[in-house]
């Protein structure tokens, strides 16, 4: 027992370590208010397949912003509810509003990389602004993110969101997933120029056009179910100036509603995000069980058999730092710190998915996403 608490003492210390000084390199985006000494004309991008729950409000927030120079493309890809309905609405009420429908898929292209290509192909931006069809924008936050892009001289700006949770299993499931993004995204690689490290998160990517069109546009990602970080990549690796910061204060999202919804949708994406490696998913599916699982179990096992006193005293230590993260995590994310409690059950959820993705992509050959199934060959 005693060799078991040491591994798992310095495994708990490791994560909390790296979270830390990860952490420490994610900028702040702040509220701006007042004029800029320049406004460039933003184009705003917006991509809906069956978004009618969310969209309206989306694009609400961002026909409202205290901005002076924008257009909003929203962009139908062959939705099969109302969403079209409601780009029509929004396109009757604003002058500086296009709406369309998006062609049928062809061959070679993913939906969403496709669409947005489309939508691009009818703006007339300074700035391209890609978002997707639920987050809600303060009225400050366009204005806030140039006044951030100049301020930087950036090529490219992608904001982390806050959150927001409706179900249980939001709040059980979705805080872990957000703590694992952040711990696996190097955020001072991303914002150094010398390092290849580059992201790219689809709620938010403010991109300057000449540096998007430099790169390939969305054409150079059309096979990639996480375009957003295809993007990213793509953009900084054609030299361009790229930056990653926290946008909580700015916009917010509920990206899913259910259990269903929270397994499917980060099924879609998860395994790729690990590069299509069994080995990496294995692994981080370990560091999260020993992160937040099996520090209790120790502890109880401690006690069980008891053991020496350093030895109780090191697993004792062990939950108290897991939990301290997890409650850091639950301010972070304005939730009850009670909350924490659950994450053990959540990290459990999260290795189904993980797993779940794994499989559908090694084993069944295919990702499936809002109705559309595309094989393995299809995508990178």
């Amino acid at each position: 027992m005693e060799i078991l608490t040491i591994l798992q003492i310095c495994l708990v210390a490791w994560i909390v370590g790296w979270l830390a000084l990860n952490m420490i390199h994610l900028e702040k985006a702040e509220p701006v208010s007042g004029p800029l000494r320049l406004s460039p004309f933003v184009s705003i991008c917006v991509p809906a397949r069956n978004e009618e729950r969310d969209l309206e409000a989306c694009l609400d927030s961002l026909m409202t912003q205290d901005y002076p120079n924008f257009e909003v493309i929203a962009a139908d890809d062959q939705s099969e509810d109302r969403t079209f309905e409601i780009i029509k609405l929004f396109e009757q009420r604003y002058d500086n509003f296009i709406g369309f429908q998006g062609k049928s898929l062809p061959e070679g292209w993913l939906g969403k990389p496709y669409v947005l290509n489309q939508a691009v192909s009818k703006t007339k931006g300074e700035y391209l602004l890609f978002t997707d069809a639920d987050p809600v924008f303060e009225p400050f936050a366009l204005k806030s993110a140039i006044f951030l892009m100049q301020k930087q001289k950036l090529d490219m700006l992608t904001l982390m969101p806050g959150a927001s949770f409706g179900s249980f299993w939001e709040r059980v499931v979705q805080p872990v997933i957000f703590g694992l993004i952040a711990g696996l995204t190097r955020f001072g690689d991303v914002n150094n120029p010398d390092s290849p490290k580059a992201m790219g998160i689809g709620a938010f990517i403010l991109v300057k056009r000449s540096a998007y069109e430099k790169a390939g546009g969305h054409e150079s990602v059309k096979k990639n179910v996480i375009e957003d970080i295809a993007l990213g990549k793509t953009i900084k690796r054609s030299g361009h100036k790229i930056w990653i910061a926290d946008g909580k204060s700015l916009f917010s999202i509920r990206m899913y509603h259910s259990f269903y919804e929270i397994w499917t949708g980060w099924k879609k994406n998860v395994f790729s995000a690990f590069k299509r490696s069994i080995p990496r998913t294995i692994w981080f599916a370990v560091c999260l069980i020993g992160f937040q699982l099996t520090p209790f179990f120790i502890l109880y096992g401690n006690w069980i058999v008891e053991t020496s006193t350093w030895s109780l005293t090191l697993s004792l230590l062990a939950v108290f730092l897991t939990l301290v993260t997890g409650i850091g995590l639950c301010k972070e994310l304005k939730l009850n710190p009670a909350v924490a409690l659950l994450f053990p059950l959540g990290s459990l959820v999260v290795v189904g998915i993980m797993f779940s993705s794994m499989q559908q992509a090694v084993i069944k050959n295919k990702t499936e996403w809002r109705g559309r199934v595309y094989t393995a060959s299809e995508t990178n």
